[in-house]
């Protein structure tokens, strides 16, 4: 009898100090979870004793916590990178603004001859384009990105949307000094797009060549398997070979001091276009040959 109440009594003297063990293994995992809640890293919640149940519950606990603190992350980069963007659009919409309200107000002044009155109108007219360019950018990557910009796949020949754009730049391009080299063969099959979203692909590229890059200038077509391949390539002064990867990114300008050198909202648009379509995007290059190689599906009758 009195082995068994000591037995008894070990067992009961072992179960309180099991209790408080666990009591105090939970207290601390309550206080570990206070910390961690204004932490930005991902920790975990530990227990101090054994315990199978209530590390089961501690598992998916620290699963929840990790997501919480990793959204939170997230949201917290997401937030600094929209400040960037939006002072990036206030100073590329602000640029060519000034500069049109600066020559109105010297055209109001007075006293300018003929001459530089015609001078003075051409530098507006210009800046009001570059202007009227940005707003449009911004609204249709806005339309693209949610969902919003229909495009219909219809048969397209490539060589001939882009001979007929090259005619309308042709002075463009003459007037910037660019050499060209152009192959755009007559043999090609058709390919499968939108045909608008090719001639916003296309006047993108050649926009984007204008306003950052160099001659000469090389624009060619051809056949790869199953495909029809576009190449667009020039020189790029003050590319850096780490700039390469982020030219499709939205807002991303080679010009690091931005000055007077807009945004790259129009190679984001053809990126994004083109995937849209079903075409591969893709960058490549240094600031002696810069290219940008789209590879487009063929079209295929349907029977």
């Amino acid at each position: 009898m009195w082995i068994l109440c000591g037995i008894l009594l070990v067992l009961c003297i072992v179960l309180v100090c099991w209790g408080r063990m666990q009591n105090r293994s939970l207290r601390s995992a309550v206080e570990q979870l206070r910390q961690l809640e204004e932490q930005d890293s991902v920790s975990r919640v530990r227990l101090e004793a054994p315990n199978a149940a209530a590390e089961a519950l501690l598992e998916e606990v620290n699963r929840l916590l990790a997501l919480r603190q990793e959204e939170r992350a997230e949201g917290r980069a997401r937030e600094r990178e929209l400040r960037r963007q939006i002072s990036n659009i206030s100073h590329d919409l602000r640029t060519p603004l000034t500069s049109i309200l600066g020559y109105l107000q010297l055209l109001e002044e007075g006293g300018l001859t003929e001459e530089q009155q015609t001078e003075y109108l051409g530098v507006i007219r210009g800046r009001a384009r570059t202007l009227q360019r940005l707003i449009t950018s911004f609204y249709d990557l806005s339309r693209l990105e949610g969902g919003e910009f229909p495009l219909e796949k219809q048969r397209v020949d490539l060589r001939a949307v882009f001979s007929e754009l090259l005619a309308s730049f042709y002075t463009d391009f003459t007037e910037a000094g660019f050499e060209m080299e152009v192959d755009l063969p007559s043999d090609l099959p058709p390919v499968q797009a939108d045909p608008g979203g090719v001639l916003r692909i296309g006047t993108n590229l050649l926009r984007n060549a204008l306003d950052h890059g160099a001659g000469p200038m090389s624009i060619r077509l051809w056949q790869e398997g199953g495909t029809v391949v576009s190449s667009f390539a020039n020189a790029a002064p003050g590319l850096e070979a780490e700039d390469v990867p982020r030219v499709f990114e939205r807002f991303f300008t080679a010009d690091k001091m931005r000055t007077g050198r807009n945004t790259g909202l129009g190679l984001a648009i053809v990126k994004t276009l083109g995937e849209q379509m079903g075409c591969t995007v893709t960058a490549s290059g240094d600031q002696a040959r810069f290219e940008i190689r789209i590879t487009w599906p063929r079209w295929r009758e349907r029977g």
